[in-house]
């Protein structure tokens, strides 16, 4: 089983009360009935007018969708406007679960769709959604490192996303940026030949308007944050610092199979700045997570896997 389960029933009609642009994808803000609000969580998938989506946050009285540039030029979603009314149906299996008594199994049906792994271009799509709404993605390299990374987009990377990779992923997180947006903002590579795997390490950094160390979660994802922003400049950065940017190949997935090229091209697929971070799953006891590791730890965090090789075929 796999996919967003709709069936063209309406739940609940919805209103566009604003729109807003983000680099290449769009931040669409709807008011829900109140009977639905408590029905909906962030990170989980909703159909407007027929077409999946993913929730990306839920306020108290509303809730936001990032729309994909391929999602708005496919469907009618790319002429949304305020004011408008649109079809809000909820997924299929998650209304069922909710009919059935509370149980681990219960909580777990509904990321079946959405959760752990999935292929081809349907499944990039269902990654790309996941980033562009702030949530975070495991790829898996059997090839060039043999190991999987959770990466999360820069552009939207928050203090508890940090502390996630910091303590429930427990790899080295660093921060996959595009070649021109080290050059602008004057961060050099690192001396020396490099790893075995090529990776193009920058000079660390950290914000120059923090006011810590530098270390903290909240301070390394403003870090990023930053580092993300098309109009931070040189002097917004201390060198060194605790966020260690990797420059990725200009060719990104065609010049390279890693991750590093990996992250860029889903932050650019995903109409986002071509900045994220990525960081290695590491198992309890010390080693790399492999495959199984990997797709239990993605069902368990409800994050939606995929091979590096469906990232090079479909991006």
């Amino acid at each position: 089983m796999d996919g967003h389960l709709v069936q063209g029933y309406v739940d609940a009609v919805g209103k566009v009360i604003r729109i807003d642009d983000e680099g290449g994808s769009r931040r669409v803000w709807l008011r829900p009935p109140e009977r639905l609000l408590d029905r909906l969580l962030a990170k989980s998938p909703i159909a407007l007018d027929g077409v999946s989506v993913t929730i990306a946050e839920v306020l108290r009285d509303r809730i936001s969708v990032v729309l994909l540039p391929m999602t708005r030029s496919a469907t009618t979603l790319g002429g949304l406007k305020a004011g408008d009314r649109v079809n809000l149906e909820l997924d299929l299996v998650g209304r069922l679960v909710e009919k059935t008594p509370p149980s681990a199994v219960g909580k777990a049906l509904p990321q079946l769709p959405w959760a752990g792994h999935v292929d081809g271009r349907a499944g990039v799509e269902k990654v790309l959604r996941q980033l562009a709404a702030g949530g975070g993605v495991v790829v898996w390299d059997p090839e060039t490192e043999g190991e999987g990374d959770v990466i999360f987009a820069g552009a939207r990377l928050r203090p508890e996303s940090f502390t996630f990779l910091l303590t429930k992923v427990c790899g080295f997180p660093a921060v996959p940026c595009a070649p021109e947006v080290l050059q602008r903002l004057e961060i050099a590579q690192m001396p020396g030949e490099g790893d075995r795997q090529g990776t193009a390490w920058s000079i660390p950094v950290d914000l120059a308007a923090g006011t810590g160390t530098g270390v903290s979660a909240a301070e390394r994802a403003a870090t990023v944050r930053k580092l993300a922003d098309p109009d931070a400049t040189a002097e917004d950065f201390l060198r060194p610092g605790h966020v260690f940017p990797l420059a990725a190949r200009p060719g990104l997935l065609a010049e390279r199979s890693g991750h590093t090229e990996a992250t860029v091209a889903l932050c650019t697929a995903a109409g986002l700045a071509p900045v994220g971070v990525c960081c290695e799953v590491m198992n309890p006891d010390g080693t790399m997570a492999g495959s199984a590791d990997l797709e239990v730890a993605a069902l368990r965090w409800g994050m939606p896997m995929v091979d590096l090789a469906d990232l090079k075929a479909w991006l």
